[in-house]
């Protein structure tokens, strides 16, 4: 097979198997310059584009690669120009060169608070947040001509900020001399505050005006402020004109954020909106895989499996697994399900936005399986019956927080051991049953929202 003919091929698999957001901004822009002895040459002109591949999808590629050659290929990227690939050599006046750059980018980190490790290659991918990340890979690839400005919105811990800084990172490890701005909706209502009553206005305009990348996080908190969404308005017409990249998070879509200017929203709504839904069950368990090496502590995947199935809300993901390596080292033995089962029932309650009563729990529950309150809480041993109960103890156990004996004597003197088995099973089933796992979600969608 002819060296284009085999890239255009691969190029056809991948295309079938990425979004098109994703193809067309990485992968597209890749050419195959050499094909020899299993060593694949890939070139591209834009080094953040050969970065994220190098970073996330190498494998990916290599193994359609190997596919259609039958061999064990090796990818090396080069970066090239118009008038071909270049091969910097080092010599030390480029690295003192590299290291002010270096020095410069992390600088700028210092100063905006940015995170090292929210990177692309540290962000886990699934069907809930797959456009975002293409969009902001995209974005981080050209600044300013794709997607700007990029409006991300979702609820808490689903992403935006990591995404947010991701891009940041990626921009400075290439560009390391940028002007980026990242900060909050409050900090940014509380700088122009102070300007006012300091008269340092002219300085403040200077700042946010002159940034190349600007990204305000939490945008809500300029609702209602006028003198603020005022100064915004004039901030992101200056930085937009002049052709930099504006990325913006909120809770919601700039529709609904109530008290916002029209001028405003009509800005917002004028580049691509990204709704980021919270983490499924696969996209949990692969965020915990993630943030567990970033401890430089490898754990079973069936571990991780039963956090994510146990525990849905993204910041308490963090928790679990902090205090799962807690108890780890505190016992000298290696992390368990069982070990996180018993993790799992000394949780307390997760602060929910209303008071639910354990009557609430049987109602909701019976109702859900098409049953009687009565029958959940009556000795009939029913088969029927024996899957509504254990979805029953493990509500009130593992997401209200109820102690074993209170449970049992709540329904009618059953023993805590009768109680303690039916919250493991449900546990156990839930990293193995998605359709358990729906029905415990829209459980408690009813009963807290």
């Amino acid at each position: 097979m002819e060296q284009n003919e085999l890239w255009h091929v691969v190029l056809s698999e991948v295309e079938l198997q990425v979004t098109q957001p994703v193809y067309r901004t990485i992968f597209a822009q890749t050419k195959l310059l050499t094909h020899k002895e299993g060593v694949a040459t890939v070139s591209c002109n834009n080094p953040m584009t050969i970065s994220l591949i190098e970073g996330r999808y190498y494998s990916f590629l290599k193994s359609v690669l190997d596919k259609h050659t039958k061999l064990n290929n090796s990818l090396l990227f080069v970066v090239e120009k118009e008038t071909g690939p270049t091969k910097i050599e080092e010599t030390p006046l480029f690295s003192s060169i590299s290291d002010r750059f270096v020095s410069a980018g992390e600088e700028l980190r210092r100063k905006n608070h940015l995170n090292s490790l929210y990177t692309f290659e540290n962000f886990a991918v699934s069907s809930t947040n797959q456009m975002a990340y293409a969009a902001a890979t995209a974005v981080a690839s050209s600044p300013g001509n794709s997607y700007n400005p990029l409006f991300l919105y979702g609820g808490t811990g689903v992403g935006k900020t990591h995404l947010m800084q991701a891009v940041c990172n990626m921009v400075l490890n290439h560009k390391p001399n940028t002007k980026i701005i990242y900060c909050m909706g409050e900090e940014f209502t509380n700088e122009i505050i102070e300007a006012i009553k300091n008269k340092t206005t002219d300085f403040f305009k200077k700042k946010y005006r002159s940034a190349q990348i600007l990204l305000l996080d939490d945008i809500q908190f300029l609702a209602g402020k006028t003198a603020v969404q005022e100064e915004f308005f004039h901030t992101f017409n200056a930085v937009y004109r002049d052709g930099g990249q504006i990325i913006l998070t909120s809770d919601k879509p700039p529709h609904e954020i109530s008290r916002l200017e029209d001028r405003l929203r009509s800005r917002f709504e004028g580049g691509l909106i990204i709704d980021i839904s919270p983490p499924d069950f696969e996209l949990r368990t692969a965020i915990l895989l993630i943030k567990a090496r970033q401890k430089r502590v490898d754990i079973p995947i069936e571990v991780a499996k039963a956090i994510a199935a146990n525990v849905e809300n993204p910041r308490k993901l963090e928790g679990v697994l902090i205090r799962l390596l807690t108890e780890v080292n505190t016992r000298k033995e290696s992390p368990s399900v069982d070990l996180v089962y018993k993790i799992l029932g000394k949780q307390t309650a997760t602060p929910t936005q209303k008071a639910v009563a354990p009557k609430d729990v049987i109602s909701v529950v019976a109702e859900h399986f098409g049953i009687k309150n009565g029958q959940l809480k009556s000795a009939k041993r029913d088969g029927f019956l024996a899957l509504p109960r254990q979805v029953l103890y493990y509500i009130l156990r593992q997401e209200m927080g109820l102690p074993l004996t209170e449970i049992g004597l709540f329904l009618g003197g059953r023993d805590h051991t009768t109680i303690l088995h039916g919250v493991k099973k449900i546990s156990s089933l839930l990293t193995t049953d998605a359709g358990l796992r729906e029905d415990i979600s829209l459980i408690k969608k009813s009963l807290w929202g």
